[in-house]
């Protein structure tokens, strides 16, 4: 037999014992790091990362996309790309588009100032500078004015309009059930108004269609749209709001 292998105290043996110290410390070293770079690879990948974009910035892109492509466009793909990120990353943020829907009214309504006018002036007058607020807030974004209904009991902002609204009405004795009328009336009256004003104004093509058209069939038509030329936005819109103020107050 080999005495360098056969008894634990010679030197042979001693060296391989040295030697494979050497090789099982290498191991669990190797094993150790591999084990903390696994774990923290791991860690990273379950944690979700620290949110760098607040709602302002994810309104405004939603908002970008509206303006230019229309509402149709609104999605979370398009929205992504408008921010230059993935889908799936802003499912972080929102969790589908009935969420980013509310985003942009609360973007587009934040602007519209609903502190209530002068107590001094008559009530028609306080509505109609209210009307005023919401038709400038929302003039700017015509395409998003849909949402400003269909999200009206989510956003703040719209609330507080209405808050102020429902107050000067009840001021004018105006309650109960008609209050409820006359405040639907507002709010179709100028949805629909600025919708009229940006996607179907006086002064564009289809005006101009009309009044071409035969008189014979369409005397009155033809009559009004040649009178049209002549009415500015303001009066168009300020001048159909006191037509029905009129009639809520009657």
């Amino acid at each position: 037999m080999r005495r360098d292998t056969e008894w634990p105290g010679s030197s042979r043996v001693r060296g391989v014992d040295v030697r494979m110290g050497h090789l099982l410390s290498d191991c669990r070293r190797r094993t150790a790091y591999s084990y903390s770079v696994g774990v923290g690879r791991t860690l990273s990948t379950l944690m979700p990362r620290p949110r760098s974009l607040t709602q302002g910035q994810l309104a405004a892109a939603a908002v970008a996309v509206i303006d230019r492509d229309g509402l149709a466009a609104l999605s979370m793909r398009t929205v992504a790309k408008e921010l230059g990120m993935s889908p799936m990353g802003l499912y972080r943020y929102v969790a589908d588009r009935d969420e980013l829907e509310g985003l942009v009214v609360e973007h587009v309504l934040g602007s519209v100032d609903a502190t209530p006018p002068a107590a001094g002036a008559p009530w028609q007058e306080r509505i109609e500078i209210m009307a005023g607020r919401l038709r400038d807030g929302v003039a700017a974004h015509p395409e998003a004015v849909p949402l400003t209904v269909t999200h009206r009991h989510r956003s703040l902002a719209g609330l507080r309009w209405s808050e102020t609204v429902l107050g000067i009405l009840t001021e004018a004795g105006i309650d109960g059930g008609r209050r409820v009328v006359a405040l639907r009336a507002l709010h179709g009256y100028v949805t629909g108004a600025i919708q009229l004003e940006h996607l179907g104004p006086l002064a564009g093509e289809g005006t101009a269609v009309i009044a071409a058209l035969p008189e014979d069939r369409f005397p009155h038509l033809t009559e009004t749209a040649r009178s049209a030329g002549g009415i500015g936005p303001d009066e168009e819109f300020f001048g159909g709001l006191r037509l029905l103020l009129r009639g809520l107050g009657d």
